[in-house]
């Protein structure tokens, strides 16, 4: 319960902590979009669809936003209780492994008699024109 609790806590603290970090890595920075970054070709992108400007509201829009003034306090609640969920589900996990026999059976080295035997090869059909 204690490593459940933990990885809710990390998760949530990962979860806020890096939605700035990514944004300003793609771009989406402080002082506006950074030039030559992914920000810059989605920008371009979204331009281009919209003949000539981002229009509000567009996701383009909605992350220069928060890149810019960052998430809302009521944001930051709903991100950190999704990535508390997700670390908790993490942490809750457990990996299931299997471990081999101590000493082999010899018994399972032989056939048994229920086991169907390989047939052997048949031998090859003749045509009708050999025959002749």
């Amino acid at each position: 319960m204690l490593k459940q609790a933990a990885a809710a806590a990390i998760g949530g603290a990962l979860a806020v902590g890096s939605v700035p970090v990514v944004l300003n890595v793609m771009g989406f920075t402080g002082a506006g979009i950074a030039a030559s970054s992914l920000a810059a070709k989605m920008m371009s992108a979204a331009a281009i669809a919209n003949g000539g400007g981002v229009s509000a509201g567009s996701l383009v829009a909605t992350l220069q936003s928060v890149g810019a003034a960052g998430l809302s306090t009521s944001s930051n609640i709903l991100l950190g209780s999704v990535g508390s969920a997700f670390g908790a589900w993490l942490g809750g996990s457990k990996k299931t492994t299997t471990s081999p026999p101590d000493e082999p059976n010899a018994e399972e080295d032989q056939p048994r008699e229920n086991v169907p035997q390989v047939e052997p090869p048949k031998p090859p059909l003749r045509s009708e024109d050999a025959e002749k």
